[in-house]
């Protein structure tokens, strides 16, 4: 994508758009501690369920992308289980650096 002519149409694009999720992120974290988030869109599926469907697997981790993308900590933690017993957690993130709130929040959610 580095090549001559793709540059700015997708490398310099990604990177204009990383950089409005990390100041988006790091606005919200200026007014709280963290941001508490679910760690996928849905509870747990059984083995093989969506191995026809690759999307759906694919987007099975779409909100731990943002911690990544904004370059701040995060933790993803068991909560429970849902009406057919599978578990389902939530993600905690933290401003950079900030480690040790989102440990102790962590912790008061496990």
């Amino acid at each position: 994508m580095l090549s001559a002519g793709y540059y700015d149409a997708y490398y310099a694009q990604a990177q204009r758009v990383r950089r409005l999720i990390r100041e988006a992120t790091l606005r919200t974290l200026n007014d709280h501690d963290v941001i508490l988030l679910p760690t996928s869109p849905m509870t747990a599926f059984e083995r093989g369920a969506l191995s026809e469907d690759p999307i759906a697997m694919y987007l099975q981790d779409i909100f731990t992308v943002q911690a990544n993308l904004a370059g701040v900590p995060a933790i993803s933690v068991p909560l429970g289980t849902d009406a057919a017993g599978l578990p389902f957690g939530a993600q905690l993130m933290a401003a950079p650096f900030a480690e040790d709130v989102l440990m102790r929040a962590a912790k008061h959610l496990f």
